[in-house]
């Protein structure tokens, strides 16, 4: 064979053999870690993690036992709290959301 030849041979076994490993895509971003919890996470989603329905029941007690829990659940503290009339006020909010913004933010507390 004329070196051009082995050349030629060279490059096409490369771009064959090897362009599947070229062609490989960079591996999958690791998950993104999930938004810190706070006073506009669904109440649904507090409930759902025990270290943050601990913080609802301490700073709003019976607010998870509510009789309309299961029309205001989806809702988030910020929107809810108005429509309470009072009963939860902005230093409960305030102080839900420091307790929350204190839990730890590994996996194992979510």
């Amino acid at each position: 064979m004329h070196p051009i030849r082995h050349l030629a041979a060279a490059v096409i076994a490369v771009t064959l053999g090897g362009g599947a490993a070229l062609a490989q895509s960079a591996p999958p971003p690791a998950p993104a870690a999930p938004p810190p919890l706070s006073i506009d996470t669904p109440i649904e989603v507090l409930v759902s993690i025990p270290t943050a329905k601990a913080v609802l029941d301490a700073d709003i007690p019976g607010l998870t036992e509510h009789p309309m829990y299961d029309r205001f659940k989806g809702e988030n503290l910020r929107t809810l709290a108005p429509k309470f009339g009072g009963a939860i006020s902005d230093k409960d909010v305030a102080k839900v959301q420091a307790d929350l913004a204190a839990l730890p933010t590994t996996v194992s507390s979510r």
